[in-house]
């Protein structure tokens, strides 16, 4: 079995896809009047980017405590390079610089309420 898709849930779904198609190496598959978008990545992952609007309730969505995504690194300058190329991206929060955290190298960093982790795949 393959997992289909995620949906998030974010406040404005232009900036999520500018963030992951500039950033994150996704291609946008269609964007329905900036409420509604899909994007897939080079392995084939689907992502929808779900505006708040159409999730009929106020304010920015919520993730719970330690929820995030992560994506992987070939290795740490990769890394280094894209922490780099975030720290001037409006609209983000970077706390650290990229350290060794748990068995990997990596940053975390926040796009509204969601964390996202970028890291070297410590399994390779």
């Amino acid at each position: 079995m393959n997992l289909n898709h995620i949906n998030l849930v974010v406040k404005e779904v232009d900036p999520a896809v500018h963030l992951f198609t500039h950033y994150l190496g996704f291609s946008l598959i269609v964007n329905r009047n900036s409420k509604m978008a899909v994007l897939e990545n080079s392995h084939q992952f689907v992502l929808v980017l779900w505006g708040q609007e159409l999730n009929r309730q106020e304010g920015i969505p919520e993730y719970p405590e330690n929820f995030h995504i992560g994506f992987y690194r070939q290795d740490e300058e990769a890394v280094w390079e894209l922490y780099n190329k975030l720290k001037g991206h409006e609209g983000l929060q970077l706390d650290a610089e990229p350290k060794k955290i748990r068995n990997t190298f990596g940053f975390y960093f926040y796009f509204e309420q969601l964390m996202i982790e970028i890291s070297v795949n410590p399994f390779k």
